[in-house]
């Protein structure tokens, strides 16, 4: 096929309530089919809600967790999937067989197959133990996916093994924007009555989102993802409230040259529809660059260097 339609949600999840959250995907899946769009793409932990996870003692994190695919989460997916005749990604907390914890993305297909993937770089609680392999796969229409949650998105070298084993589209869902640290050149808060006051003064929050605490920080770094590999990026995100954070929404679709086919600019939950013209890849500049790789020369990319140090280390000090 030449063109495949997708759709990227930015949605406002509630903390704990899973049944809502799901409900609204599955308000948002409808829309995206009846636009034509074959897979939709929900936030990182869209079924759960996000930021609020941090607080949680061990018992009630791990309550939340669920086993994949025969946990509800899941097969709710599957059976939305279905119905509505699309593939839907959406995030949760996962538990394995030997009961350790994952923070998974699924993405359930009409024809009852389902990708998933564990966040390599987990950190926003301790009790979760991150994915240790790569997630590429075919969707019904033929083209392959990849998926990378969030934080895994910033490592260059995470994106492009995903494009090199062969991901022709990157699944990209995230929470982030808005987000607190020490660094002043990084992101920064939003003032959460800028959210609530946004009925009355739109103009006021969306400065925020457009600015450097949302689209003016991912552009420095998401179209690049695209172009240096040479692959089509579907960016969905949190928007509003995100416990003691305001999330930035900038749903996006960037084609292999890092070009924005489509974006939201709005503070409200919405889904943004672009059509992937498949036929871009075979000649993206990012793709001729891998093709000209040495890859004899690039040994020290997997020698430790000694400064390597966890995630969730790394994050809880800034």
């Amino acid at each position: 096929m030449d063109l495949l339609r997708v759709a990227s949600l930015q949605m406002e999840s509630v903390p704990g309530d899973k049944a809502a959250n799901l409900a609204r995907i599955d308000q948002f899946a409808g829309e995206a089919a009846r636009a034509g769009a074959r897979l939709l793409l929900a936030p990182e932990c869209s079924v759960t809600g996000y930021w609020w996870l941090r607080n949680l003692p061990h018992d009630e994190f791990a309550a939340l967790a669920e086993p994949v695919p025969e946990g509800p989460t899941t097969q709710a997916l599957l059976a939305m999937a279905k119905r509505h005749g699309i593939s839907i990604g959406a995030g949760f907390i996962e538990v394995a067989a030997d009961g350790r914890l994952f923070k998974p993305y699924v993405v359930a297909m009409p024809d009852g197959r389902w990708a998933a993937h564990r966040k390599l770089h987990a950190f926003v609680h301790p009790s979760l133990t991150c994915g240790d392999s790569y997630t590429v796969f075919d969707l019904p229409e033929g083209v392959k996916a990849g998926i990378l949650i969030c934080y895994d998105c910033n490592l260059v070298e995470n994106v492009r093994i995903t494009a090199l084993m062969g991901a022709q589209v990157l699944l990209a869902p995230h929470q982030t924007g808005g987000c607190r640290g020490s660094n002043p050149h990084q992101m920064g808060v939003i003032e959460a009555a800028l959210w609530h006051n946004r009925h009355n003064d739109p103009e006021a929050i969306e400065r925020e989102i457009l600015g450097e605490k949302g689209r003016g920080w991912l552009m420095r770094w998401l179209p690049s993802r695209a172009h240096d590999n040479g692959i089509f990026l579907v960016f969905s995100n949190g928007i509003g409230v995100d416990d003691d954070e305001i999330r930035t929404g900038n749903a996006m679709i960037l084609d292999p040259y890092g070009r924005i086919l489509a974006e939201s600019r709005r503070a409200a939950e919405e889904i943004v529809v672009a059509d992937l013209d498949l036929s871009l890849l075979q000649q993206a500049t990012g793709r001729r660059w891998r093709r000209s790789r040495r890859p004899e020369l690039y040994g020290r990319l997997i020698e430790r260097t000694g400064d390597e140090r966890p995630t969730r280390e790394l994050k809880f000090e800034e």
